[in-house]
Formats: structure tokens, C-alpha cells, sequence
């Protein structure tokens, strides 16, 4: 009979400690997002001068031209638009097909197989990426690097663009072009 009776204050002990501890929890965790906070609240002030304001384009590495224009030709509705060879390192010899569907630019990127040794996963535009249309790429470039990110080109403030991989490995593009 004596457990039963002590049953009650063991159970009444064991909610005190389970809402101490999740007291404590609390507290600890608001003290650590307070101090984060006050460390990144610089960085915070920059990331709302600058923003993501539109999808700039994306842009798909093309391994079966043929099967790859009949998908986004005849089955999705894109048009043709533009087509070019660019030049330079890490892009020479690489066919750029922009096909558009309303506001929407995709563009299919294809190395000549002489060039193959040039692509890259970054460092150059021949992968597979999105690029985001950004309104201030400074004060994004600058938070990124200071959460960890390499940044494929240091110069983005006076370029205007760069790319990243994402936490998942993709990449993203960041354009303050016009």
C-alpha cells in the first residue's frame, strides 16, 4: 500500500523536472538565437537591401540534343529564340540554344566533344543551374560568404554575378544584369 500512496508525488516530481527541463530549453535556446541574432544583425540589415526579385533563367547541360529539343520543342511549347557558339575559357566551343516559353528563358547549354576537358561542375556556365535575378548582389554575395558558401566569382560586386552550390549540391546563379 505504500507505493500506491507515494505513486502520485512520484509522478508529480517527475512532471516538475520534465517542465524545468523544457523551461531550461527554452531559455537556452532564446539566450543562444539572441546572441546570434546580435552577431548577425549586421549581416541581416545588408540581406534586406538586397533580394531575389525574379527567376533570371535555367540553364540545362544537354547530353541527347535530338530527344532533349523534342522534349522542350514539341511536348512543353518552347521556342527557339537565340543561338549561340560563345568563347573564352571554360567556354570555347559551347552552343547555347535559349528556348522561351512567356517570360520563362531556358537555356540549353552543348560542348563540342573536342571541348568536353572544359566543363566543370562550377566555374563555368556549362552545367546544369538556375540563375536568380537579384536587385543588389553585394550585400547577398557578402552573406553568403560570411554563412560559408565559396562564391565561384569574387569579383560579383563589380561583375554582377556568381555562382554557389546550394546545401542540397545545386547550383545557383545570382545575376544583377539588366
Amino acid at each position: 500500500m505504500i507505493p500506491t500512496q507515494k505513486t502520485p508525488l512520484i509522478r508529480k516530481k517527475n512532471i516538475f523536472k520534465q517542465l524545468l527541463l523544457a523551461l531550461i530549453t527554452i531559455f537556452v535556446m532564446n539566450v543562444s538565437t539572441g546572441q546570434n541574432s546580435l552577431k548577425k544583425e549586421s549581416l541581416n540589415n545588408e540581406v534586406l537591401k538586397g533580394k531575389v526579385t525574379d527567376l533570371k533563367y535555367i540553364c540545362v547541360h544537354v547530353l541527347e540534343l535530338e530527344k532533349t529539343l523534342k522534349l522542350y520543342r514539341e511536348i512543353l511549347g518552347f521556342k527557339l529564340s537565340e543561338a549561340e557558339v560563345l568563347h573564352g575559357p571554360g567556354l570555347e566551343g559551347m552552343l547555347v540554344l535559349k528556348l522561351k516559353a512567356n517570360d520563362l528563358t531556358i537555356g540549353l547549354s552543348l560542348t563540342a566533344p573536342e571541348f568536353w576537358h572544359t566543363v566543370g561542375a562550377v566555374g563555368n556556365t556549362n552545367h546544369n543551374h538556375f540563375m536568380l535575378k537579384v536587385d543588389d548582389i553585394v550585400p547577398i554575395g557578402n552573406k553568403l560568404k560570411a554563412e560559408g558558401y565559396a562564391l565561384e566569382n569574387e569579383n560579383y560586386a563589380k561583375d554582377k554575378y556568381t555562382f554557389f552550390v546550394g546545401p542540397n549540391g545545386e547550383i545557383i546563379g545570382l545575376s544583377a544584369w539588366d
